[in-house]
């Protein structure tokens, strides 16, 4: 079982999965900028992983079926619990907030393991994919200087469960190609150097 963590794709989902565990700790520290602005490497490494399992020579089936597990799992770490510990945080311990990352936890389950049974229908994925939250979670936190008082939580917790809703939608997304794996690059770098150093 461990030897299949010698292979290099899923040793980056491994580290996607450690950084996630690490912005859940800095996000119940109260540390939350730096919580999101690590947590968006996760989402690198998984972008990451399906590069270089693509590169990646002789993988057996064992390997590749452990890999695809292992990324939903990771995915479900940094895309669905991560984001609704911030959000419970954030607020307190608030019901409402509770309630909604009870509401994102399920969704992101559900939404992976569909897509583990599924896979992609005519290309495109079937509702949108559970890490599609994390770039919209820093970018409320770019805009949070805007909000005033307790608008800016109120409004994250509106954008999780308005994600949560979109994950187990019958919406077609096309999957991340080409130039777009530059621009989600880009966005999660620059976006995570502006939260860190804020």
């Amino acid at each position: 079982m461990l030897k299949e963590l010698k292979d290099p794709a899923n040793l980056v989902t491994v580290a996607g999965l450690l950084i996630s565990v690490l912005s859940i700790n800095l996000a119940i520290e109260g540390r939350s900028e730096l919580a999101v602005a690590t947590a968006l490497w996760a989402l690198l490494a998984d972008h990451l992983d399906g590069v270089v399992a693509k590169w990646t020579a002789n993988r057996s089936d064992i390997t590749k079926n452990v890999g695809k597990s292992l990324d939903s799992l990771a995915d479900l770490v940094s895309a669905g619990i991560f984001p609704g510990i911030l959000l419970t945080t954030l607020s307190g311990g608030a019901t409402w907030a509770i309630a909604i990352a009870g509401v994102l936890g399920l969704a992101s389950a559900l939404r992976l393991s569909y897509f583990g049974s599924v896979g992609l229908q005519g290309g495109n994925f079937i509702g949108v994919p559970t890490t599609y939250v994390l770039p919209v979670v820093a970018a409320i936190f770019m805009l949070k200087p805007w909000f005033p008082g307790s608008l800016f939580v109120h409004a994250l917790g509106i954008s999780l469960l308005t994600v949560a809703i979109f994950h187990v939608s019958p919406l077609r997304v096309p999957p991340t190609r080409g130039a777009m794996y530059g621009v989600v690059t880009a966005y999660c770098v620059l976006s995570s150097a502006l939260l860190a150093f804020r």
